[in-house]
């Protein structure tokens, strides 16, 4: 049924334009048609048929009218679309041509037909033209409106009743997928009242309003609404289940973006976390006016560090990245971004290759280096055991290293809390590149004969939200396509943190440097990730499906622990973390190994490595790293088909 009824709405639809042009012409002249009886019974008190004054005045009326009408575009409208602005013309082209027929009727003249039949036609006809245009248009609605019920059609209310909500409601006006059925604003002075005939509703009747009206969406019109009272709002929301989208911030829409460019609720709005404004002070220390390196420059979190790095004017930024396409990506938009005194110079490379680094940074000798270049994906590193200890640990040894000979002043070194007590490779890598910087900077701080001292410091933190191998996108990629959505435990939890925020407080925790820091972000209260994935799906306007039998729409299916994967992440190994002048920031004391000791074990460990030893490689590890305990065995695919 419901199908012929689609085949039946899109024949309308889909008529040719002439056919209707030929329709609305039609109906015109049928309209001066009755505009000339009606104006002559008006007049005359008796209904005149096509007597020769009367066949006179239409003839003249046709004749008039049809130019006008056309040279005015009447014929042009699509009339679906139609509203004020095509009545509008309507009325200006019947305002011509009553000037021309009272004219032609009052100089020129027709032998006994009174000159006041000039002012009373045009009205009529007016009447007619603009009614019977208003009745197709709300026919040809209902249609749209049955079409789109047949296509689900998302009814929804608009959050916001101030100027971006008018003017969203406007530009949806036409829409064949969102009907509008009112708003919700909690300004109670506005609450009761209309706009553009959409009802104002209080959010406290929201419950009411998504029964009686069918309500499965709300677009939240608040671009300029601060984080903490957007969460808020979110959270009363998102007891009712419903689907929820927002028109782009105040930037984007500066941008270019318009209003019915919807997007997802950001993380930091499902999550509730409010971030604390930047300290300028510590943002420009390390960085304004000096020649800042940042490797792995195309990475989440190397990339965003470039953003924030060139809006603090540094006299030159160098972005070093082995791929060349992030490389690519990430110039071409600081270049597009940055002032014009500001050099941004894209460098090719590992940071695996001691003498392209060497080269570097005697070439361009950076004053701060911010190293985030690693492999960071947990099973990829537990599958290519050598060249995760090459690159996350090797390739910091000797970048510090060329640091030190080079006299860079400072070193911030982006570490994980997968380093603390780590299950995997990964994080094993990254706590032993910790152990190395500790070492360096033992050393330095012990001789007093060097009076100059590379700052080394460590910033450890959680998950960042959106970046490559985030569970964030990886769900909503799997919400959009109707899932399942896949979750290695039910008990996992995270921290997380935006890639904005943790980049700014990389920024500021290297400006607070002593030497040797190791600093740990306040990451809030760890996440369960499987109760995010149920408010994802809440929030997409959908359902948990708890079973195959269990009415619901997307299912989360538990695929178990990865190799090296944990239940949980730590920030600290000892339980002593010191308040800096920053409130995300503390600096906590860890135990490390004396350099001598460190470098021979460095040495050792690049031997095995050559041997592809794995077995000694990961015993050497677990030496070195006491709280080392592996949750699998050794699955690099080179060892398992050796």
């Amino acid at each position: 049924m419901a199908s012929k009824i689609q085949k039946s709405i899109n024949k309308i639809l889909n008529i040719p334009r002439p056919a209707k042009t030929f329709v609305a012409v039609s109906v015109d002249c049928f309209a001066c048609v009755i505009s000339i009886w009606a104006s002559f019974y008006l007049r005359l008190g008796d209904l005149v048929y096509l007597s020769e004054k009367g066949f006179e005045a239409l003839i003249l009326a046709l004749v008039l009218s049809l130019p006008i009408f056309y040279s005015f575009g009447l014929y042009k409208a699509i009339f679906r679309h139609s509203g004020t602005y095509s009545l509008l013309k309507v009325s200006r082209a019947i305002f011509v041509y009553s000037i021309f027929y009272l004219t032609f009727i009052s100089f020129i003249g027709i032998r006994g037909l009174p000159r006041s039949i000039g002012l009373i036609q045009p009205l009529i006809l007016l009447i007619i033209m603009c009614s019977w245009r208003i009745f197709i248009r709300s026919i040809l609605k209902k249609i749209l409106n049955l079409n789109n019920n047949i296509n689900k059609l998302n009814n929804a209310l608009v959050y916001g009743s101030g100027q971006s909500g008018r003017q969203l409601v406007r530009a949806m006006a036409d829409s064949n997928e969102i009907l509008i059925k009112g708003f919700l604003d909690d300004n109670k002075d506005k609450q009761g009242f209309f706009i553009d005939g959409k009802a104002i509703y209080s959010p406290d009747k929201l419950q009411k309003i998504i029964k009686k009206k069918k309500i499965n969406l709300i677009l939240l019109a608040l671009p300029s609404i601060d984080r903490k009272e957007k969460n808020k709002i979110i959270r009363n929301l998102s007891k009712y289940k419903i689907a929820i989208r927002s028109i782009p911030g105040i930037d984007d829409l500066a941008k270019g973006k318009n209003f019915t460019d919807f997007v997802d609720l950001d993380i930091d709005d499902l999550l509730g976390r409010i971030q604390v404004e930047p300290f300028e002070e510590l943002m420009k220390k390390n960085i304004f006016q000096k020649i800042i390196l940042v490797t792995g420059a195309g990475g989440s979190i190397g990339s965003e560090l470039c953003r924030q790095i060139i809006k603090l004017q540094p006299e030159k930024l160098l972005l070093l990245e082995i791929s060349e396409f992030a490389l690519y990506s990430i110039h071409t938009e600081i270049e597009q971004n940055k002032s014009l005194n500001i050099e941004v110079i894209p460098l090719l490379g590992s940071v695996q290759d001691t003498k392209r680094m060497k080269e570097i940074i005697s070439i361009w000798k950076p004053e701060t280096i911010y190293h985030t270049a690693a492999y960071k994906h947990v099973p990829m590193v537990e599958y290519n055991l050598i060249e995760g200890l090459k690159n996350n640990v090797i390739g910091t040894y000797e970048l510090a290293n060329l640091a030190i000979k080079n006299k860079v002043s400072n070193f911030v070194f982006v570490s994980t809390d997968k380093a603390v007590r780590p299950t995997n490779t990964m994080g094993a890598t990254k706590r032993l590149a910790e152990l190395c910087l500790q070492a360096f900077n033992n050393k330095i701080s012990s001789n007093t004969n060097n009076l100059f001292k590379t700052k080394f410091s460590i910033v450890r933190f959680g998950n960042v939200l959106q970046s490559s191998g985030s569970v964030i996108p990886k769900f909503r990629d799997q919400i959009k396509k109707g899932g399942p959505v896949t979750l290695t435990h039910k008990k996992i939890t995270r921290y997380f943190m935006t890639i904005t925020e943790a980049s700014q407080l990389v920024i500021q925790a290297g400006a607070l440097s002593k030497g040797g820091d190791v600093f740990v972000l306040d990451m809030g209260s760890p996440i369960k990730i499987y109760d995010l994935a149920v408010k994802m799906i809440e929030l997409s306007g959908l359902t948990l499906k708890k079973s195959p039998n269990y009415p619901g729409n997307i299912e989360i299916v538990i695929t178990g622990l990865r190799p090296g994967e944990k239940l949980f992440e730590e920030l600290l190994i000892s339980n002593n973390p010191v308040k800096t002048k920053h409130p995300k920031i503390f600096r906590s004391s860890e135990p490390f190994i004396e350099l001598d000791e460190l470098v021979q074990e460095i040495n050792l460990l690049k031997s095995l490595m050559k041997k592809n030893d794995f077995k000694n490689i990961r015993a050497k590890l677990k030496e070195l790293i006491i709280d080392f305990y592996p949750n699998s065995g050794i699955i690099d695919h080179t060892f398992t088909n050796s």
